[in-house]
């Protein structure tokens, strides 16, 4: 039979372990009254439970908070919190969104179970258990990376192993934090989606990088979109250059010379193929007769 590996990047399970392993508070816990039962829960005073500061997750949806409330209401809270002893209070370690649905409810007790973890192992089951709920919106999930790359020197790899994702998709995940506070704001408020934001990050200035942003809300532009109008920035067509008429000063005396034989304006367009057409100016009928005699009278005279 193999033996089962343990340690992290397994789930939030492999990083709870089971009543025989685990290491538990000695039982000086003041304000539960109830005996521990088999499982290691007990109820405990919802004030006597705090939420964890450095917790991943930041939003709470609200309406999914409140029916939560209302089922807590009617079957209490099903699964008991992890917890752990501080000095004057517990912290928790997972199941927060029930602790603040259970305070909704008015519920007064809740159940918990009491464990010991180092600092780093509560980030981790934090980020697990909420990326397994699909809890985390991309910025509290990139934020909660960078966390365990930072203050705990886990590589990248070390860290995908652990939450149970591929480094490229932790290493696309933080690469989210290059962009401006205001985008990534954009990002939580669902108002643009990580395959877009993903495309902003080719723009280097903060402030195009947002105005970019308000362009693609509010022209509800697609990924592909939003990617071409990057490349365009990036790399502008540059216009051709117009090619200037060479020895213009050729034509100009042309000009003259046929308004003298002709007896009014004359203009030569030329264009740069070679081709081009004359104009010849005129203020009347009589004028205009003038002009055609004189002109065949040219041409009789060849």
């Amino acid at each position: 039979m193999a033996v089962k590996r343990s340690g992290l990047g397994k789930g939030l399970d492999s990083l709870i372990p089971d009543n025989k392993s685990s290491k538990m508070v000695k039982k000086t816990v003041e304000a539960p009254k109830a005996p521990e039962n088999v499982s290691g829960q007990i109820m405990m005073k919802i004030n006597e439970v705090e939420p964890n500061r450095e917790q991943p997750r930041k939003n709470f949806e609200e309406d999914a908070l409140l029916e939560l409330a209302d089922s807590i209401k009617q079957f209490g809270v099903l699964q008991p919190l992890i917890v752990q002893k501080k000095k004057d209070y517990y912290e928790i370690i997972a199941g927060e969104r029930r602790w603040r649905a259970a305070k909704l409810a008015g519920v007064k007790e809740i159940p918990v179970i009491i464990k010991e973890y180092t600092d780093q192992e509560i980030v981790e089951i934090s980020l697990i258990e909420n990326i397994q709920r699909e809890n985390l919106n991309p910025i509290e999930e990139a934020m909660a990376f960078k966390k365990l790359l930072t203050e705990f020197h886990l590589k990248q790899d070390e860290v995908a192993e652990r939450v149970s994702k591929s480094r490229t998709a932790v290493t696309n995940s933080m690469r989210l934090l290059k962009l401006s506070d205001k985008v990534q704001q954009m990002i939580v408020d669902d108002m643009i989606s990580t395959g877009h934001a993903r495309a902003l990050l080719a723009i280097d200035d903060p402030e195009q990088q947002y105005i970019l942003a308000n362009k693609i809300f509010d022209e509800k532009l697609s990924v592909r979109e939003t990617e071409k109008l990057v490349k365009d920035i990036k790399n502008p067509k540059k216009e051709k250059p117009k090619k200037e008429i060479q020895n213009s000063f050729v034509y100009e005396n042309l000009e003259e010379r046929m308004k003298s034989v002709i007896g009014t304006k004359v203009h030569v367009n030329h264009k740069p193929n070679g081709k081009g057409k004359i104009e010849i100016e005129y203020y009347s009928d009589s004028e205009l007769e003038r002009i055609f005699e004189l002109l065949m009278s040219i041409r009789e005279g060849e």
